[in-house]
This record gives structure tokens, sequence and C-alpha cells, in this order.
């Protein structure tokens, strides 16, 4: 059974999504689930359930927390034995095999990077988020966040690493991999594209597509999007700020129809089959890829949904042994250079 550290302290409102999202996903994953925090405020929140000491559930105790507020350095240096050290130390240690958080993003990825370490041949961790496309699948967008300067030799690791997470999570035989740029034709870039350009193509195990603009992002025309985290930032807030955007134009435009009832009816349907599509908790949260260990950061706002997911994606993460994937697909490249 895989063993997943829950850090209980993250979120905005924990532990209540927390102590709900694992009590979920033990009961739907065969899956078990260590939750860190303040033991006294994780038992008070997880007796509110009733039966859950029959689960395979355990408490591990961490005196302090990091907030949304605080410096990421800071926080390292100073907490100790905050709930997401300890979780990810759980994972350096082996009683767990992968991490989940909804905590301060930057604390958590400086966190899990220090004590988790960094797989061989990755020079820089990548976080990866899924949008959901028109074909009906999900791309992998890396990176999102973790790096803001990127080099052509880290966009190539990230291609790797994405390349290995599209076939693990959405079962893509082949996926294919573009790298973000202004223009499909390869003159069109700056000079971090230009140079990153080369080595894709030099990936003999990667299905490279070349270059895809930022409308591609939601038409399915890629499984895997690379580029640096300045930039997949961007692009994902931008997403996230549309999507919020069209949902409460759709609402407003279903209570105006009201009075149309077969209409409201019939569109009510498919405004609830959008809001699945785009629903961020559908997808848990965003993986740290290149870690010695792995790492899944959700929104700080997540629900109980969220956490399951995040939950059921690194069981996926374990069971599909994606870390030995990406290392075994980064020494092959690495040997292929020096030859």
């Amino acid at each position: 059974m895989v063993t997943i550290a829950l850090d209980a302290m993250g979120g905005d409102h924990f532990p209540r999504p927390e102590v709900e999202g694992a009590i979920q996903a033990v009961k739907a994953f065969d899956v078990r689930v260590i939750l860190v925090g303040r033991e006294e405020i994780v038992r008070r929140e997880l007796d509110r359930h009733g039966g859950w000491r029959s689960l395979p559930i355990e408490v591990r105790h961490a005196n302090e927390q990091i907030t949304m507020e605080e410096s990421a350095g800071k926080a390292l240096r100073s907490k100790k034995d905050s709930s997401i050290r300890v979780a990810s130390r759980l994972v350096r240690e082996g009683v767990a095999q992968g991490v989940v958080s909804a905590g301060n993003t930057g604390a958590v990825m400086a966190t899990a990077k220090m004590v988790q370490g960094m797989l061989t041949g990755v020079d820089r961790p990548a976080l990866a988020s899924a949008f959901p496309t028109l074909n009906g699948k999900s791309a992998v967008m890396l990176d999102v966040g973790a790096n803001v300067d990127c080099t052509p030799k880290m966009l190539a690791q990230f291609a790797v690493m994405g390349n290995a997470y599209s076939r693990v999570i959405f079962r893509n035989k082949h996926p294919r991999v573009g790298l973000l740029s202004i223009g499909e034709e390869e003159h069109k870039g700056n000079s971090l594209t230009h140079e990153a350009r080369p080595l894709l193509k030099s990936l003999t195990n990667l299905n490279f597509i070349g270059n895809v603009e930022g409308r591609d992002v939601y038409t399915g025309v890629a499984d895997v999007i690379v580029c640096d985290g300045f930039v997949g930032n961007v692009a994902l807030k931008v997403s996230e700020g549309l999507v919020e955007v069209i949902r409460q134009m759709l609402k407003q435009s279903l209570k105006a129809s009201m009075t149309r009832k077969v209409g409201a009816y019939l569109a009510r349907g498919a405004f609830n089959d959008f809001k699945k599509r785009v629903d961020y908790s559908e997808y848990g949260g965003a993986p740290l890829l290149g870690l010695n260990g792995i790492c899944v950061i959700c929104h700080g706002r997540s629900n109980p949904k969220a956490i399951r997911n995040a939950i059921r994606i690194t069981k996926e993460f374990a069971e599909g042994k994606i870390n030995e994937r990406i290392a075994t697909e980064l020494d092959a490249w690495a040997s292929a250079e020096a030859g």
C-alpha cells in the first residue's frame, strides 16, 4: 500500500479540507495517509468523522507551521519542525512515498528540494500544471512558477520530465511535446527558445513537434508544453482568471434565462459540464518534478475534493515509478551527448 504524507496545516482553511480529503482518499484509492501537523488540532478534526480509527490514517506531530505570508527562505531556516518539513522528511526516510501540501508554494518547493534532494541529471525542479483541452484530454505545462529564469538545458530537462508525467498520469503513449513561443516558425522566439529548440530536437525518445503558440495551450495540439517559469506562471494565472470570468458570465446568463425554463435547464447541464472540465479540484494539485521523491502542491484554497485528488495523483506517480523513468531518460540523454 502506497503511503502519502499530507501536510495538515498548510491550506487556507486547515485542517478541515485536509482531514476530510484524506478520509475520502483512503476509502477510495487503497492508500495510507499520514496527517502531519499539531496532533491535538488534527485529532480533534478527525474525531468529527466517526470511525476514522479503523482507516489507514496516522497522525504525526509537528510543532510548527508556515503561513502564506512568510518568506520561504526565512521559514526554511527558522522552522525546523514545520509540518511540511516533517512530511518531507518522511519521504526522504522512506516512510512515505510522496508528500501533498496546500501550503505556501515557495516554502513547500524550497523545503521539498532541500529535504528530499534532486534526481541525478536534474538542475532545477519544475512545477507542472494540467490544462483542459478541446479534445477532452489534458495538456501538461511546465514550468509554471518554480524557476523564473531558465537555461536551454533546463527546458530540455523539463521536456523529459513532462513527457514521463503525460505518459504515466494521462496514459499518452507518445506525448506531443511543444516549445511555447510567439510563433510556430523556427526563427520566431527569444534567445532561450532559439537555443532550447535544437536540444529538444536532439532528444530521440521525445515526440517534439516544434514551437506552439499561446492559443494552442487549450486546443490539444500538444500534450506537453515547455516554457520558463515566468512565462508559465503568467499563462497559468491568466488562465485561472479567464476561467473564473467565463464561469461568472455563464452563471449570469443562466439567471437571465430562467424565464425560459426548458432552455435554462439544458444550459445548466452544459454549464455543469464546463465547470467540471475547468475545475482545479479535478486535477488535485501540481507536481514538483525532478525531486528525489514525490511532492504535489495544491491551491491554498483547496477543498476536500482537491486534496483527495492530489493524494490520488501522488499514488499514481508512486505506482508508475515516474521518478525512475525520468532518471533513466535523463541518463540516456546524457550518455548520448557524451558519445
